[in-house]
């Protein structure tokens, strides 16, 4: 317990970092909003756009003069954000032990690693907890001039749940190159690394037909707003095909660890 809340302690500061630039997203999308706002004629501005962009970034599938809108092109952002924050947390909450020379310390204790790994995993967890909750928070009471429908509070649930699963998916895959890599010094940067590689092939994904093969390699596919908001709920497979890759990440990771050796 004492390394759960030495972990809470230790990582407070970039959570807020983290939320505070959440923040100023929030208020400069709903900014650039109100240009938009119950203006139809705004969009002529997308007719110069190549439709494959269009596409690809799924500007056709919103709204754009809606707040439901405004959210479903925001969510990509969300979810980089969020899927970043994740990845950097679990490379950092293992290697940085190694990094900064406190592993020495974290093996006289008398607890497992595994334990160790548990304690910093469920403190990771709660972070990711904690932003999305500011992020919904923010978000609620950033549109209230805009009197929100029902139609998009429901909406804007569903996409943090979505983001606080894509959290968990890079999470996890963070904790793993954080246990695994001997080299734990760039761990954080394999990461972010994995994390651009996935939108870019997201983006791919929604270029060509031929190409939407490549939604089942990228988590930022399983969460796509634009289908959210077409049915209302979350994708049961990529649900199922998510919680593979947390669990795979997991059991490798404590793996690893347990079997590696530190650098002390």
């Amino acid at each position: 317990m004492n390394i759960f809340f030495r972990e809470l302690k230790a990582n407070l500061k970039s959570l807020l970092i983290w939320c505070v630039v959440m923040i100023l997203l929030i208020v400069v999308g709903l900014a650039k909003f109100s240009a938009y706002y119950n203006q139809p004629s705004s969009l002529e501005i997308l007719s110069s756009f190549p439709k494959a962009l269009l596409d690809a970034m799924s500007l056709l599938a919103f709204n754009l003069t809606t707040l439901t809108g405004l959210y479903g092109i925001m969510f990509v952002y969300f979810a980089l954000m969020g899927g970043i924050a994740a990845a950097m947390w679990g490379a950092d909450m293992i290697s940085k032990e190694e990094r900064d020379k406190t592993v020495e310390f974290s093996l006289v204790l008398p607890v497992s690693r595994s334990r160790v790994i548990t304690a910093k995993a469920l403190a990771a967890v709660v972070d990711c907890l904690v932003f999305v909750l500011v992020t919904w928070g923010i978000s609620a009471l950033a549109v209230q001039s805009y009197k929100p429908d029902q139609a998009f509070n429901n909406f804007l649930a569903l996409e943090m749940e979505a983001m606080f699963l894509l959290e968990l998916v890079f999470l996890a895959i963070g904790l793993l190159l954080g246990c695994a890599m001997k080299q734990y010094k760039i761990a954080g940067s394999v990461a972010v690394y994995i994390i651009l590689v996935a939108y870019f092939l997201s983006i791919m994904a929604g270029l060509q037909s031929n190409l939407d093969f490549l939604k089942y390699f990228t988590p930022f596919k399983y969460f796509d707003a634009a289908q959210l908001l077409k049915t209302g709920r979350l994708d049961v497979p990529f649900l199922l095909l998510s919680a593979g890759i947390i669990v795979i990440c997991m059991v490798a990771a404590y793996w690893t660890y347990n079997k590696r050796d530190l650098y002390i």
